[in-house]
C-alpha cells in the first residue's frame, strides 16, 4: 500500500510539473531526438554514461535522467537520499540489495520493466552481457552515497 501511495504521489508531482512547465513555455510540446542526446560520463563509474532529460538532480524538484550501462558494468553498493523510479528502456538491468556486492544474486529486470529504489536503502545495479539503458525519475536534490562493506572480523 505504501508503494502504491508513493507511486501515486510521484505521478501527481509529474503531472503538476508538466502543467507548470507547459504554462511557463511558449511551446506546446518539447520533443527530444533521443539519437542526438548528449551523453556524459558518470563521475567515478567507468562504463556508465548519463543525460539529464528534465529538471536538475542537484536541485529541489522533479528530475528525469537516463543512464546507459556498458556490458559488464555494475555500480557498487550505494544509496540515494530520495526514492528513485526506474524504467528499463533497453536490455536487461540487474539489481541487487545489501552492503556486499554480489552480481550473481541480482534480479533481472527486462526492457519495459519498472523498479522503485526506496530512499536510503543500499543497492547496486547494472548490466551483465549487453548494453542497458534505464530512465530514472526522482525528486531532488539527489545524491549517491557509496557504501564500503565492513571489514571481516578475525
Amino acid at each position: 500500500m505504501e508503494k502504491c501511495f508513493a507511486l501515486c504521489l510521484t505521478l501527481a508531482a509529474l503531472l503538476c510539473s508538466a502543467f507548470a512547465m507547459a504554462a511557463g513555455s511558449d511551446q506546446t510540446i518539447e520533443i527530444f531526438d533521443t539519437d542526438a542526446l548528449a551523453w556524459q560520463d558518470y563521475p567515478g563509474l567507468p562504463g556508465v554514461k548519463f543525460v539529464v532529460l528534465a529538471g536538475n538532480p542537484r536541485e529541489a524538484g522533479l528530475y528525469i535522467i537516463r543512464a546507459k550501462f556498458a556490458p559488464h558494468t555494475m555500480s557498487r553498493p550505494h544509496w540515494h537520499p530520495e526514492a528513485r523510479y526506474v524504467a528499463v528502456i533497453k536490455g536487461t538491468w540487474w539489481a541487487g540489495t545489501g552492503d556486499n556486492f554480489d552480481p550473481d544474486s541480482t534480479t533481472p529486470i527486462p526492457a519495459g520493466g519498472f523498479a522503485i529504489h526506496a530512499p536510503r536503502q543500499v543497492h547496486y545495479d547494472g548490466a551483465k552481457d549487453e548494453e542497458v539503458i534505464v530512465q530514472i525519475t526522482g525528486m531532488g536534490p539527489s545524491g549517491t552515497v557509496v557504501v564500503t562493506p565492513a571489514e571481516p572480523k578475525h
